[in-house]
């Protein structure tokens, strides 16, 4: 893929992806690394020629419109797809935490689902659930990946290398930030459905009913709470994974990332996603819990939640089940994100990128 000076120094730092086109030089301090192909050229007489990585000839550009387009795509079917799919689990949380009077367990929960509303109840409210979250999920990734880059320019090589992870915390919570605002009027109408039996079969009628009753802005009720659940959960669901799948690489992998199979790859995003997706859960739980209160209960404030359900019960009630459903959903995500971005021509998320000294001692070898 051929590139400009320019276009080369926009692709910093490049340890966010392991094929960027890097290059290094002998002489280079750690604090900038030379990018230039034309150094060669230019140096003068006793310059050390860098030591070049060249990338794999990728389809789409890092960092260019058309990779946020795909990592937008991306994010849409990972996300999507997947919260529809756990639409079961996800309506018997719901309604333990509503009603645990009625839905003690989970097996209980799904016997009184079943009993009550037949198989069919199972998966009443996917409409809003299935556009919501890829709405969700196109913001989330999509401006995750622009986040990440933005903040690392702003921070230079040195620091965005040293700092990675706060790049990563940040870039994360300020994706979500924006990524709630599109989830949260489907999140309102889906808790209605799910939690009010006859209330509205889906998010045709649910959503003008729901407007009718509480007003436009009601839709936003639960937008602080959102964040609340949702901002830890996606700094917690990207630092960590990003922070996971590098130990992986560097610790459990006898081979360099850029040797491993892209199944082998695939399958690495898949574990690092599920054990981020473990984590977060435990972190988002409590405000999990809130939003379900506010969004069942037309007037419910943050203080009626805590006075029902006990600061206890915020913490772990439904939580062994969230565990479970946010683990699979987390590292199902990341798998089926990363295997749009291989389909595309692009690189997986994270991994291990050769550092200065290691690239020094292999051009002077």
């Amino acid at each position: 893929m051929a590139l400009s000076d320019r276009s080369r120094e926009s692709l910093l730092p490049s340890f966010l992806y392991a094929s960027s086109a890097r290059s290094f030089g002998a002489a280079a301090s750690p604090a900038r690394f030379p990018v230039s192909a034309a150094a060669p050229a230019a140096a003068g007489a006793g310059a050390v020629a860098p030591f070049s990585i060249q990338a794999p000839k990728e389809r789409i550009e890092l960092y260019s419109p058309a990779f946020y387009a795909a990592c937008t795509a991306g994010g849409i079917a990972s996300c999507g797809l997947t919260h529809m799919a756990v639409t079961p689990l996800d309506l018997v949380k719901c309604n333990m935490q509503i009603d645990p009077a009625k839905y003690k367990s989970i097996s209980s929960g799904f016997g009184v689902l079943l009993k009550e509303q037949g198989a069919r109840g199972f998966f009443r409210g996917w409409v809003p659930t299935l556009l919501g979250y890829s709405a969700q999920g196109a913001c989330k990734f999509g401006f995750y990946e622009f986040f990440k880059k933005y903040y690392s320019d702003i921070a230079g090589p040195e620091y965005a290398q040293k700092y990675k992870t706060l790049i990563y915390l940040a870039g994360s919570a300020s994706a979500e930030v924006i990524a709630d605002v599109a989830l949260c009027p489907f999140e309102a109408v889906k808790v209605r459905v799910q939690t009010q039996p006859g209330f509205a079969r889906g998010l045709s009628d649910g959503l003008p009913k729901f407007v009718r009753s509480e007003g436009a802005l009601g839709l936003y009720k639960g937008l602080v709470p959102l964040w609340g659940r949702q901002i830890p959960y996606t700094m917690m669901k990207f630092a960590s994974f990003e922070t996971i799948v590098e130990l992986i690489y560097k610790h459990a992998m006898p081979v360099p990332k850029s040797e491993c199979s892209k199944t082998t790859q695939l399958g690495i995003s898949f574990a690092g996603g599920y054990i981020a997706g473990v984590l977060c859960a435990v972190v988002s739980h409590p405000a999990d819990n809130l939003v379900s209160f506010l969004n069942n209960a037309k007037g419910a404030t943050v203080g009626d939640a805590v006075k029902k359900l006990g600061l206890w019960g915020l913490f772990t009630r439904g939580l062994p089940l969230r565990i479970v459903m946010i683990g699979t959903l987390t590292g199902a995500q990341w798998g089926i994100y990363d295997a749009f971005k291989v389909m595309v021509g692009l690189p997986t998320t994270g991994g291990v990128t050769p550092a200065p000294a290691e690239a020094e001692s292999k051009a002077s070898a």
